[in-house]
């Protein structure tokens, strides 16, 4: 997770705040990683969004697309 994590950093130009989900897909894995795209003051007003990667069975990333953005101190109101 580390590796991937990173190699979104370099592509997106920015650090990732967390892993939301991992899970085991075919022959890799597919995670959700939460980045900071719009820091603001206060924090939780910053502008989060989510990305979808797809890793092969070493964590190599192989692809990534942006799922949502949200506020940070914002609720998911997804069920």
């Amino acid at each position: 997770m580390r590796l991937a994590a990173g190699q979104l950093a370099e592509l997106l130009q920015r650090e990732p705040a967390s892993v939301s989900s991992l899970k085991a897909s075919g022959d890799g894995w597919t995670a959700d990683i939460e980045v900071v795209e719009v820091e603001r003051v206060p924090d939780t007003t910053s502008v989060m969004a989510s990305y979808r990667v797809q890793l092969d069975g070493q964590g190599n990333l192989l692809g990534y697309e942006r799922t949502r953005r949200y506020a940070r101190g914002q609720i998911d109101q997804r069920k």
